[in-house]
């Protein structure tokens, strides 16, 4: 796979140097560059192609929709991967924090329970299989 893709961007990146040679040709048009815009031209069709024979190598790749706004946005789409592990770190943050939360309300709880259904709270316990004590 790993060479699958390095095929598809070696031949990408000689599609865009194609592409912007093209744009210099015709950019400064003259009338004897036209073997050497044809030429360009004839390349730029053969990458087209190889590019098209490589698609059925790359096809289980799968390329987030985000990815696209960011090359759209003209940031870094490797950052992408950077971005979306931070945002993860932070909710993973979060969440532990209500975790931490919970379990602080959970002991309370059951201490204010213990207080008040001193009884109760035992046969709760005990259907649960709790048996250690209150703190």
């Amino acid at each position: 796979m790993a060479s699958s893709l390095e095929n598809l961007e070696t031949q990408l990146e000689l599609f865009i140097e194609n592409v912007r040679q093209i744009r210099i040709i015709v950019g400064d048009f003259q009338p004897q560059g036209q073997n050497v815009l044809n030429q360009k031209i004839q390349a730029l069709v053969h990458g087209l192609q190889e590019v098209d024979k490589l698609k059925s190598q790359v096809q289980e790749v799968h390329v987030p929709l985000e990815v696209f706004d960011y090359i759209d946005q003209g940031r870094n789409p490797q950052l992408y991967t950077k971005d979306c592990i931070e945002k993860a770190l932070t909710k993973n943050e979060q969440v532990k924090g209500k975790i931490d939360a919970y379990r602080k309300f959970k002991a309370h709880l059951l201490v204010e329970l213990n207080s008040v259904f001193p009884n109760e709270l035992t046969k709760y316990r005990a259907i649960r299989g709790d048996e250690r004590p209150l703190t």
